[in-house]
Protein backbone atom coordinates (compact mmCIF):
# COMPACT_ATOMS: atom_id res chain seq x y z
CA UNK A 1 0.00 0.00 0.00
CA UNK A 2 1.64 3.72 -0.85
CA UNK A 3 2.29 5.63 2.11
CA UNK A 4 0.24 8.86 2.39
CA UNK A 5 2.15 12.32 1.80
CA UNK A 6 0.20 15.18 2.60
CA UNK A 7 0.32 16.41 -1.11
CA UNK A 8 -0.97 13.51 -2.50
CA UNK A 9 -5.09 14.24 0.09
CA UNK A 10 -8.02 15.97 -1.93
CA UNK A 11 -9.75 18.75 0.24
CA UNK A 12 -13.05 17.62 1.29
CA UNK A 13 -15.58 19.25 -0.23
CA UNK A 14 -18.61 19.57 1.97
CA UNK A 15 -22.67 18.82 1.05
CA UNK A 16 -23.89 21.40 -0.57
CA UNK A 17 -26.28 24.76 0.58
CA UNK A 18 -29.18 24.63 -1.35
CA UNK A 19 -32.10 27.04 -1.35
CA UNK A 20 -35.28 25.68 0.97
CA UNK A 21 -37.62 23.86 -1.58
CA UNK A 22 -37.42 19.93 -0.67
CA UNK A 23 -36.70 19.52 -4.44
CA UNK A 24 -33.78 21.65 -4.69
CA UNK A 25 -32.31 20.09 -1.71
CA UNK A 26 -32.88 16.39 -3.16
CA UNK A 27 -31.51 17.59 -6.29
CA UNK A 28 -28.69 19.39 -5.01
CA UNK A 29 -27.42 16.03 -2.55
CA UNK A 30 -28.31 13.41 -5.85
CA UNK A 31 -25.91 15.89 -7.95
CA UNK A 32 -23.14 16.70 -5.26
CA UNK A 33 -23.08 12.65 -5.05
CA UNK A 34 -23.06 12.17 -8.36
CA UNK A 35 -19.94 14.57 -8.81
CA UNK A 36 -18.35 12.81 -6.33
CA UNK A 37 -18.45 9.43 -7.51
CA UNK A 38 -17.45 11.08 -10.94
CA UNK A 39 -14.41 12.48 -9.75
CA UNK A 40 -13.60 9.31 -7.17
CA UNK A 41 -13.27 7.12 -10.42
CA UNK A 42 -11.93 9.83 -12.81
CA UNK A 43 -7.77 9.74 -12.94
CA UNK A 44 -7.47 6.41 -11.03
CA UNK A 45 -4.93 3.91 -12.80
CA UNK A 46 -5.53 0.87 -14.78
CA UNK A 47 -5.54 -2.04 -14.26
CA UNK A 48 -6.16 -1.01 -10.41
CA UNK A 49 -9.42 0.67 -11.21
CA UNK A 50 -10.59 -2.66 -12.06
CA UNK A 51 -8.91 -4.64 -9.27
CA UNK A 52 -11.47 -6.34 -6.44
CA UNK A 53 -10.61 -4.42 -3.56
CA UNK A 54 -12.93 -6.89 -1.46
CA UNK A 55 -13.74 -10.57 -1.49
CA UNK A 56 -17.42 -9.63 -2.67
CA UNK A 57 -15.68 -8.60 -6.27
CA UNK A 58 -16.37 -5.08 -5.91
CA UNK A 59 -13.90 -2.94 -7.95
CA UNK A 60 -13.78 1.12 -8.52
CA UNK A 61 -15.23 1.12 -12.15
CA UNK A 62 -17.51 -1.37 -11.79
CA UNK A 63 -19.25 0.98 -9.11
CA UNK A 64 -19.62 3.83 -11.47
CA UNK A 65 -20.81 1.39 -14.35
CA UNK A 66 -23.34 0.06 -11.82
CA UNK A 67 -24.77 3.50 -11.16
CA UNK A 68 -24.75 4.38 -14.66
CA UNK A 69 -27.39 1.38 -15.09
CA UNK A 70 -29.18 2.56 -11.90
CA UNK A 71 -29.74 5.70 -13.42
CA UNK A 72 -30.75 4.62 -16.71
CA UNK A 73 -33.27 2.30 -15.54
CA UNK A 74 -34.47 4.76 -12.57
CA UNK A 75 -35.39 7.97 -14.31
CA UNK A 76 -34.77 6.69 -18.33
CA UNK A 77 -36.83 3.65 -17.97
CA UNK A 78 -33.91 1.35 -18.97
CA UNK A 79 -34.60 -2.66 -19.08
CA UNK A 80 -31.56 -3.90 -16.94
CA UNK A 81 -31.97 -8.30 -16.92
CA UNK A 82 -28.98 -8.84 -14.86
CA UNK A 83 -27.91 -6.40 -12.01
CA UNK A 84 -24.96 -8.11 -10.81
CA UNK A 85 -23.21 -7.55 -14.21
CA UNK A 86 -23.49 -4.08 -14.39
CA UNK A 87 -20.87 -4.09 -11.61
CA UNK A 88 -18.71 -5.03 -14.03
CA UNK A 89 -17.52 -2.49 -16.82
CA UNK A 90 -16.26 -4.33 -20.38
CA UNK A 91 -12.95 -4.72 -20.88
CA UNK A 92 -13.10 -2.43 -24.03
CA UNK A 93 -14.43 -0.11 -21.46
CA UNK A 94 -11.48 2.43 -20.14
CA UNK A 95 -11.65 5.15 -17.12
CA UNK A 96 -13.01 8.15 -19.61
CA UNK A 97 -15.15 5.97 -21.41
CA UNK A 98 -17.06 5.03 -18.21
CA UNK A 99 -16.98 8.05 -16.25
CA UNK A 100 -18.69 9.81 -19.38
CA UNK A 101 -21.47 7.27 -20.01
CA UNK A 102 -22.26 7.95 -16.48
CA UNK A 103 -22.13 12.09 -17.48
CA UNK A 104 -23.97 11.26 -20.06
CA UNK A 105 -27.22 9.44 -18.12
CA UNK A 106 -26.89 11.50 -15.46
CA UNK A 107 -27.78 14.43 -17.74
CA UNK A 108 -30.17 12.70 -19.77
CA UNK A 109 -31.93 11.77 -16.10
CA UNK A 110 -32.03 15.30 -15.02
CA UNK A 111 -33.63 16.19 -18.49
CA UNK A 112 -36.38 14.05 -17.01
CA UNK A 113 -36.41 15.37 -13.93
CA UNK A 114 -36.40 18.89 -14.96
CA UNK A 115 -40.03 18.53 -16.19
CA UNK A 116 -41.41 16.64 -12.97
CA UNK A 117 -42.57 19.91 -10.80
CA UNK A 118 -44.71 17.33 -8.22
CA UNK A 119 -42.03 15.76 -6.40
CA UNK A 120 -45.43 13.33 -5.32
CA UNK A 121 -46.09 12.53 -8.98
CA UNK A 122 -45.35 9.01 -10.52
CA UNK A 123 -42.09 9.25 -12.58
CA UNK A 124 -42.43 9.26 -16.20
CA UNK A 125 -41.27 5.56 -17.26
CA UNK A 126 -40.97 4.22 -20.51
CA UNK A 127 -41.31 0.82 -19.38
CA UNK A 128 -45.07 0.26 -19.79
CA UNK A 129 -47.38 -1.80 -17.34
CA UNK A 130 -44.69 -1.53 -14.74
CA UNK A 131 -45.45 0.70 -11.49
CA UNK A 132 -43.73 3.62 -11.56
CA UNK A 133 -42.10 5.11 -8.14
CA UNK A 134 -42.85 8.79 -6.83
CA UNK A 135 -40.37 11.39 -8.20
CA UNK A 136 -39.48 12.06 -4.34
CA UNK A 137 -38.92 8.32 -3.94
CA UNK A 138 -36.42 7.84 -6.77
CA UNK A 139 -34.77 10.73 -6.07
CA UNK A 140 -34.34 9.56 -2.10
CA UNK A 141 -33.46 6.36 -3.31
CA UNK A 142 -30.61 7.63 -6.04
CA UNK A 143 -29.42 9.55 -3.04
CA UNK A 144 -28.97 6.81 -0.38
CA UNK A 145 -27.94 4.01 -3.34
CA UNK A 146 -25.07 6.74 -4.71
CA UNK A 147 -23.80 7.65 -0.99
CA UNK A 148 -23.47 3.89 -0.15
CA UNK A 149 -21.28 3.68 -3.38
CA UNK A 150 -19.59 6.99 -3.28
CA UNK A 151 -18.74 5.36 0.50
CA UNK A 152 -17.36 2.26 -1.03
CA UNK A 153 -15.32 4.25 -3.62
CA UNK A 154 -13.77 6.31 -1.15
CA UNK A 155 -12.31 3.24 0.44
CA UNK A 156 -11.53 1.12 -3.05
CA UNK A 157 -9.70 4.48 -4.27
CA UNK A 158 -7.66 4.94 -0.91
CA UNK A 159 -6.50 1.14 -1.54
CA UNK A 160 -5.38 2.42 -5.37
CA UNK A 161 -3.28 5.19 -5.11
CA UNK A 162 -3.75 7.06 -1.62
CA UNK A 163 -6.31 9.68 -3.05
CA UNK A 164 -8.65 10.81 -0.71
CA UNK A 165 -11.70 13.56 -0.29
CA UNK A 166 -14.45 14.03 -2.65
Amino acid sequence: MPTLHRRDRRGDTPPPRTGGGEAEVLRGFLDYLRASMAAKVAGAPEPQVRSAGVPSGTNLLGLLDHLASVEGAMFLGQEVTDWQATFRAGPEDGVADVVARYERTVERANAVLDGCADLGAPLPRMRPGRPAPSVRWALVHMIEETGRHAGHADILREQIDGATGR
